[in-house]
């Protein structure tokens, strides 16, 4: 199509209500998503970061000198 003027092209023919709110629909869900991706990506980054912590503080009580295991076995020494 060949538009003479701004006009007429913003017009699109007499169905600029539909057109430019189906750009209006899909811009909006494009952010929607980008948003939503985001919102995710922080959920996912705060949660590998607590388990991440749980992790060190799991093994700083392993690395204490002193403490007892109780999980590995008592090794009794060969006589």
């Amino acid at each position: 199509m060949i538009w003479n003027s701004a006009s007429e092209f913003f017009s699109m023919g007499g169905y600029a209500l539909y057109v430019w709110g189906s750009v209006a629909a899909c811009a909006l869900g494009l952010l929607a998503e980008v948003a939503a991706l985001r919102l995710r990506r922080r959920a996912a980054l705060a949660l590998l970061q607590q388990q991440d912590a749980v992790r060190r503080i799991e093994r700083q009580e392993r690395s204490r000198p002193g403490d007892i295991d109780l999980a590995v076995p008592l090794q009794r020494e060969a006589a």
